[in-house]
């Protein structure tokens, strides 16, 4: 006949989901604040990236840089290049290649779009940011028109008289 233990053991307590914040979402893994500077952001897209094991865990450590980065149209194939994933620390001679041209992955008639788009004069793709989404990394494409140096100064003009408008009101409340 079996004894029965007395003794209660407690369940093991479920992982915190909000652990990682990179990881799960809750902050961007990288941005490009540089873009809506230099660009006027017209219309964004979300799309997927091709990338290696080590990529992955470089990007949950924070080594993405999509400052000087650019999206291209080849083939009926959307890529990602200049994007710079720093090499894993504790990867081995497998490790990835820190500049390396990447896939991105879009339906195909979000690229036929997009191959009408980008050929119009002007236009271009640019990531704006880098992010988890259900595990997997996310790079949010926008389409893209240059400033030129009076437009930014135009931005910088109206972003100062915002913020002092805010402010003043800010002041009016207290």
């Amino acid at each position: 006949m079996a004894r029965q233990s007395t003794h209660q053991t407690k369940p093991n307590p479920e992982k915190s989901p909000h652990r990682d914040p990179t990881a799960s979402g809750q902050r961007d893994a990288a941005v490009n604040r540089i873009a809506s500077h230099n660009y006027f952001l017209l219309e964004k897209f979300e799309c997927g990236v091709v990338l290696t094991g080590t990529e992955v865990k470089s990007i949950r450590n924070g080594l993405a840089n999509l400052k000087d980065a650019y999206g291209l149209v080849n083939g009926g194939e959307l890529w990602l290049l200049n994007a710079h994933i720093g090499p894993y620390e504790h990867g081995n001679m497998n490790n990835h290649a820190p500049l390396r041209t990447r896939k991105l992955l879009m339906h195909a008639e979000e690229i036929r779009k997009l191959i009408g788009k980008t050929q119009q004069k002007g236009l271009t793709l640019i990531p704006v940011r880098m992010y988890f989404k259900n595990g997997k990394v996310k790079v949010e494409l926008a389409l893209a028109k240059g400033k030129q140096l009076w437009d930014k100064r135009e931005t910088e003009r109206r972003r100062t008289a915002d913020k002092e408008a805010r402010e003043a009101i800010r002041s009016r409340k207290k």
